[in-house]
């Protein structure tokens, strides 16, 4: 059963940095600043609690359980995926309105306020919806 759950605790680590390493390396292939913002999503939603999953199931096989290190586990992955999706949607919102130039092709744009409302079409002939 140790080789198991060493396994699963490798996996859990290994898995999680990947991933999030992935998700670095596809930030820096992104076109404009908010795809840049969105393409955070997956580190902090999967590659961080992976991580945290992984080392608490470590400590537990190296010290034995505890309710606190749990807690502690599940709060931050909690404290994770509130602050993210959050700080993600204030963080794109101001960096749109404070005028930092967008991909031509990111649409649909809803903050735009030249797309036709009643039609959903932008001034380039786009698609809003």
């Amino acid at each position: 059963m140790g080789f198991f759950v060493e396994l699963l605790i490798a996996f859990l680590v290994v898995g999680g940095a990947l991933w999030t390493v992935v998700v670095g390396v596809a930030l820096m292939r992104q076109r404009d600043a908010l795809s840049r913002i969105n393409a955070m999503g997956p580190a902090t939603a999967l590659g961080l609690p992976m991580l945290l999953v992984g080392v608490f199931i470590a400590y537990w096989l190296r010290d034995g359980f505890s309710w606190l290190l749990l807690f502690k586990t599940l709060a931050t992955i909690g404290a994770l995926v509130i602050v993210s999706s959050v700080a993600t949607n204030v963080l794109a919102r101001a960096t749109y309105l404070g005028g930092t130039p967008l991909d031509p092709r990111t649409k649909p744009n809803d903050l735009d306020l030249s797309a036709d409302r009643e039609t959903g079409r932008y001034p380039d002939g786009g698609v809003g919806d």
